[in-house]
């Protein structure tokens, strides 16, 4: 199916502030991109870098008084994910070596502290896909999507324990229970078609069978029409807007619509 996405950002700012943006997404097996805009109003001077996990970041200084953003894409992306009940899970010996990095614990996924947490919930389904999915179940059937319960410093743990939180606090949960029972697993930010309330959104994908397959826990059953912005170890990684001073974000306005 082919998507057009919008994001439209207003940032406001006393002082010139350095950031680094990651709106702009890449071509793949999975989503191609057919046409794109980025606006910077007004214009600076700007840099675009690929970082170590393969996402596109725009450098730039948002100068005193703010600017606007605006980036509009249409994509052919896949209508349904890929599923696959029986995919076992795959031996770390056996691991790509840009998969062993999504093993590991990191700053909002502390899967060495919930292995036992992780076992009790997936009870005694088959090692691999099947394990995953129950755990993306488990978070949907027993985690409530609320904002405002969550900030910037709420991790795994801290959603368990709260039993409420957002898209980013849901895919932490399922990184890092996944990641406790060796299986590697990575946080995605992107857009999803008919979201609602539309925003831009956070899932994650786990290693299974030699591939990467998509979970998302804010969602009742597998849904396509996903457009990919960035890929990392948890939200860390993959911020639309990483500021190195005072910057606020005025206004964010996102639309994902069809293209028929």
């Amino acid at each position: 199916m082919r998507l057009k996405a919008t994001n439209f950002l207003k940032l406001d700012c006393s002082q010139p502030c350095p950031v680094v943006a990651m709106l702009r997404p890449r071509s793949g097996l999975a989503q191609w991109v057919v046409s794109e805009q980025y606006h910077l109003r007004p214009w600076v001077p700007t840099v675009e870098y690929v970082d170590p996990y393969g996402n596109l970041g725009q450098r730039f200084v948002v100068p005193a008084g703010g600017m606007e953003i605006e980036v509009q894409v249409e994509m052919e992306t896949e209508d349904a994910l890929a599923v696959e009940p029986a995919a076992a899970t795959t031996p770390v010996d056996q691991l790509p070596d840009a998969a062993l990095m999504y093993l590991l614990p990191s700053r909002y996924c502390p899967s060495d502290r919930l292995a036992g947490r992780a076992r009790e919930i997936v009870g005694d389904a088959q090692p691999g896909y099947a394990q995953v999915e129950a755990i993306r179940r488990w978070i949907h059937d027993n985690i409530t999507y609320e904002y405002g319960v969550s900030d910037a410093s709420t991790d795994a743990q801290g959603t368990l324990d709260l039993g409420k939180g957002v898209c980013r606090d849901f895919s932490h949960v399922g990184i890092a229970l996944t990641r406790a029972l060796q299986i590697p697993a990575r946080q995605v930010v992107g857009y999803l078609y008919k979201l609602d309330p539309m925003d831009m959104h956070a899932w994650f994908e786990a290693f299974i069978g030699g591939r990467w397959y998509t979970f998302d826990a804010t969602q009742a059953e597998p849904r396509g029409g996903r457009l990919v912005v960035g890929y990392g170890r948890d939200a860390a990684d993959v911020a639309f807007i990483s500021n190195y001073g005072e910057v606020e974000v005025e206004e964010m306005r996102v639309t994902v619509e069809q293209v028929v």
